[in-house]
């Protein structure tokens, strides 16, 4: 009953941040967050370390009924985990990052971004934890214009807010088709919530339904071709920011497909497949597009793209264990895909607030003007690697244990599977091994143009490391993601009890024994490693304590007139890939070709431009198209008074003779 009322009170007290002094605004936000994250971590602890079914809060209530629950349950219990975590680093990073527009900025909009900050986190907490469809569609709203409101932060920049308005758009279309599952539900139920869902599968076909609540919550988690709103809004929005959208926001999509998928009692295979194939196709394109990217934030959004495309892969595969009756692909299926959603919201916030500590340093998000920031910000660069080792499933980081949940499941299915079953599954090994092979490509192209090298222009050049405050949460969350890596037993249990209760099935207990022990031996070669290395790294520093070091320039074969211009752009490291990709990514070249008349060749610029097909054909054309149409229709803007009586007179003379016609 306390913590309820401590939640409650959450609530209302937000409103406070408008009033309280401006130096104090932060630090009651930080309060406020801090008090609702253990209320809620107390709830969902009760779900992962017991073995409840489900916890209940009563938050409003009115006579006999209560207007406001929350239910918890194991895999709410996880999503609040996952909010919880990355919303608190988050906020931790956004004190130093939020600094420098303490000149620019007045006390209203940090009102207004803290406020917007504490009812996104609001909103995806109850998002979770409501089942009744009225209370969901709200909160789901809620986070829309929460989150609208954190992206266009610099809303003084018309690019900023046009992309802001694109998204909240994007966003009430995924509503729409939300909002139309639930009514769908409601009629034929009496009764409109999740709850009612396995009332309804159980006496309708169960594609269809489920189909609409997919697009919906599609748009929000970015499965292409659905994804267009994410590569723009990910940029605009401060780096922490992007951090909490990329990490826990976009998973609300996932959340939801998973909620609906538990009530789901025919139509298993059919709908396992579709997921499959759409997350693989999400995960591949997603990858592709991120390696021909510039701009640093733009790359790690397309990025997340890809990692929605190996969770959704992982639920796919779930869905078609459970048609097939296979409880290994089952089990290991969901619970991969379930934990990748906790592993990447750790690595993939840990990089946007890398990125965002480079943007603050030189001022820039092109790739292509930096260089060097390694020897001038090394925790940055450190902490910007293990991201990166970490998001391509490199041992012993937990990325490596998400994808091995998936593909142990795989591996353990093929042997008594038929030859469909085995083509899906071959498929599915190749899907999930070119994302990661095309993933280690992006990000050593990431981290080498923009930290190693020498810099490619003034921005990159007098840069300096920040300052604690940013440095000590990306330090928390690189603790995590080396926990979950070098722990991975202590996760196994809790996420198959979470598959056991959400979707009924449970792995063999010698299936189990075996796969515990092969993650037991994988944490201790992983922990020897990481203690070899770090014994190794304490040597050489007490090695050479006491000897003097001195530094010098590369040796270059006896030529010493080179320049930055001479290392690779972010465009040339992938010159091969892009001629490859071309027909997929339609890869654009700006630049004067040389004319072989041309002896004494002016100075010329090379820009390279990938355009979103997706985006083209799907946002761009019809826009263009319906702007088209309305420019043509407002030449019956005349400014006339007669002529506007004219036009209501022939509306009401149609509306008659279609009346007469007994066509209306």
């Amino acid at each position: 009953m306390l913590s309820a009322i401590l939640f409650l009170a959450i609530l209302f007290l937000s409103l406070l941040i408008f009033f309280v002094p401006g130096k104090v605004k932060y630090f009651f936000t930080l309060a406020l967050i801090v008090i609702g994250i253990v209320v809620t971590t107390l709830w969902s602890s009760e779900l992962i370390a017991g073995d409840g079914q489900e916890v209940e809060r009563t938050l409003l209530s009115a006579g006999s009924g209560s207007i406001l629950v929350l239910t918890i349950d194991r895999l709410s219990a996880l999503f609040v985990l996952v909010i919880n975590i990355t919303v608190l680093t988050g906020f931790l990073y956004a004190r130093g990052y939020l600094a420098r527009y303490l000149q620019t900025k007045s006390s209203l909009s940090f009102s207004i971004h803290y406020f917007s900050y504490l009812w996104l986190w609001l909103s995806m907490l109850m998002v979770v934890m409501v089942r009744d469809g009225l209370s969901f569609l709200i909160v789901w709203e809620i986070m829309a214009l929460s989150s609208f409101f954190l992206v266009i932060f610099q809303a003084e920049e018309r690019t900023i807010l046009k992309t802001g308005i694109n998204y909240l758009i994007q966003m009430h279309v995924g509503m729409f088709f939300i909002m139309t599952g639930f009514l769908l539900v409601g009629r034929d139920t009496g009764i409109m919530s999740f709850n009612a869902l396995t009332e309804y599968f159980s006496s309708n076909p169960n594609f269809p339904l489920f189909l609409l609540f997919f697009i919906g919550f599609a748009i929000k988690a970015g499965f292409i071709p659905l994804h267009t709103w994410l590569p723009e809004a990910h940029p605009s929005a401060p780096s922490h920011v992007s951090g909490v959208m990329s990490g826990v926001m976009i998973k609300m999509g996932i959340y939801g497909i998973v909620r609906v998928l538990m009530a789901m009692q025919s139509d298993l295979l059919l709908t396992g497949t579709v997921i499959l194939a759409v997350s693989l196709f999400t995960g591949v394109m997603g990858i592709m597009m991120a390696i021909v990217q510039h701009d640093l934030k733009r790359l790690l959004a397309y990025s997340s793209i890809e990692n929605i495309g190996i969770i959704g892969t992982g639920i796919g595969l779930g869905m078609i264990g459970l048609g097939l009756d296979n409880p290994v692909l089952a089990v290991l299926g969901f619970a991969g895909g379930l934990l990748h959603v906790l592993n990447h919201s750790l690595f993939k916030s840990l990089l946007f607030f890398n990125a965002g500590s480079v943007y603050l340093a030189t001022h820039t998000r092109n790739m292509e003007e930096l260089g060097g920031v390694m020897k001038r910000m090394p925790y940055t660069a450190l902490l910007f690697l293990t991201g990166s080792l970490a998001i391509c499933g490199m041992p012993p980081f937990n990325g490596f244990i998400s994808e091995y949940f998936i593909y142990m499941g795989l591996f353990r299915s093929l042997a008594g599977a038929t030859l469909t079953h085995s083509i899906v599954i071959v498929a599915s090994v190749v899907g999930l091994s070119l994302i990661g092979g095309l993933a280690i490509f992006c990000f050593t192209k990431a981290f080498g143009i923009v930290f190693l090298g020498e810099p490619r222009s003034q921005k990159a050049v007098n840069i300096s490391e920040m300052g604690r405050t940013m440095i000590l949460p990306q330090l928390l969350t690189v603790l995590l993601i080396m926990i979950i890596g070098l722990g991975s037993p202590l996760v196994v249990r809790p996420m198959f009890e979470m598959v056991a209760q959400s979707f009924g099935v449970t792995m063999p207990t010698m299936e189990t024994g075996s796969f515990m022990s092969n993650l037991s031996q994988i944490s201790i070669i992983g922990g020897l490693f990481v203690l070899m290395l770090t014994l190794l790294l304490v040597y050489r520093r007490l090695h050479l304590k006491r000897r003097q070091v001195e530094a010098g320039p590369t040796w270059g074969c006896g030529y010493t007139a080179a320049t930055p211009r001479m290392q690779y752009t972010a465009t040339s490291f992938a010159y091969n890939y892009n001629h490859i990709a071309k027909p997929l990514l339609q890869n654009l070249k700006i630049m004067d070709e040389i004319r072989e008349d041309d002896l004494f060749p002016s100075r010329r610029t090379f820009e390279s431009h990938s355009d979103d097909l997706f985006r083209r054909y799907l946002i761009d054309r019809p826009v263009d198209w319906v702007s088209g149409l309305l420019k043509k229709i407002a030449v019956m803007q005349t400014g006339r008074i007669q002529q506007y009586i004219l036009y209501a007179f022939l509306f009401m003379l149609l509306v008659l003779l279609l009346s007469f016609l007994k066509i209306i």
